[in-house]
């Protein structure tokens, strides 16, 4: 984390973080969009403070030149309507061939359009960024932030296909698994509780006094709560020996939530709990699989981003990219390249 204020409130920008002041900021963000519309910034202006608000949240970590030359697409998918050129009878000869299957597809496909809009490619510019392995263990929810999957993998709490990986920089290749240490996930931890003072040393003796009366033996013939009758000279810790001994053990049907592994979640997290499609992960391994490359549809983008995926912020963001791209990569750049396991 380059920034100290990297939460602050004042600039209001959202990172990938489950921290009040960040879910804070989130919250900033969705009451009041970004609008462009009504502005008196220059469309340079316009399109560089859009570029800040994308890496902000996607890739805040990585170094901004580090991110034009190896985590930006060459180029985005075409989605315009394209226009059929004069004299194209395709739809002609399949009717007449009889091929009906590609004028049904034709059809949905059209009527697809015509319904949900474009498929929001713009925010595939960002699916190098999904690739890496810290925003990976971030989204599959093993860490509270990317900062914190980043310090897990530094210090050699994650495991990539069975070994050990401390290269937060890799970008995944399909299939590849990835396993967290369960001692080193946060979730998986006992909340801290609040701090008490520490009693003085004459209230410590006088509890101590109080208990050791409490828990003192019993005189003889005295029954005890299940029934049982207990000697003079018996203690309380030989009663509770003997209750135990006589109870069955519980039936896998009879566990209750406190013999299992326990799950902390912070109670502000609860709504932005999700996973992506490109993951498919094992809370009861605390590991994860990177099944394929995030994609977009018609409505609907697979990679998480606070703002709208074919909005404004995205299209501009990616119009300064597009105008501030690097030169031709030479050897020595090429050396240089964080691991791509394609």
């Amino acid at each position: 984390m380059r920034d100290a204020n990297v939460f602050g409130t004042r600039k209001c920008l959202p990172r990938m973080s489950w921290s009040p002041q960040n879910l804070y900021n989130l919250w900033r963000r969705s009451e009041t969009p970004v609008e462009f519309t009504r502005t008196q910034l220059t469309l340079f202006q316009q399109r560089w403070k859009a570029k800040a608000l994308i890496r902000a949240y996607h890739g805040d970590f990585i170094n901004e030149k580090t991110f034009k030359r190896w985590y930006l697409p060459s180029t985005l998918p075409d989605v315009r309507p394209r226009q059929r050129p004069v004299g194209d009878d395709a739809n002609v000869l399949d009717s007449f061939a009889g091929r009906t299957e590609q004028l049904e597809k034709a059809r949905k496909r059209q009527q697809e359009e015509e319904s949900k809009g474009l498929a929001p490619v713009g925010s595939l510019m960002l699916s190098e960024v999904e690739r890496r392995i810290d925003v990976f263990i971030f989204r599959c929810c093993f860490a509270h932030s990317v900062y914190e999957a980043r310090r897990l993998i530094i210090h050699g709490y994650v495991l990539l296909n069975g070994k050990k990986y401390t290269n937060a920089n890799t970008r995944l290749a399909p299939g590849d698994m990835v396993s967290v240490d369960p001692s080193a996930i946060r979730f998986l931890k006992k909340q801290k509780e609040d701090k008490k003072p520490k009693p003085t040393e004459q209230e410590a003796a006088t509890t101590e006094a109080e208990s050791v009366t409490e828990e003192g033996t019993t005189t003889e013939g005295e029954t005890s709560a299940e029934g049982e009758t207990t000697t003079v000279g018996e203690t309380a810790a030989d009663t509770l020996a003997k209750t135990s001994a006589a109870k069955p053990t519980p039936t896998p049907s009879e566990v209750t939530k406190e013999t299992l592994t326990p799950f902390n979640l912070p109670p502000y997290a609860s709504p932005f709990i999700f996973i992506p499609a490109y993951a498919e992960v094992s809370f009861a391994t605390c590991s994860a699989i990177y099944v394929r490359h995030p994609t977009a549809r018609p409505g609907y983008s697979e990679i998480p981003t606070p703002y709208d995926a074919d909005g404004e912020v995205v299209r501009l963001a990616w119009e300064w990219y597009s105008k501030m791209r690097p030169r031709n990569r030479s050897k020595s750049q090429f050396a240089r390249m964080p691991v791509n396991r394609q």
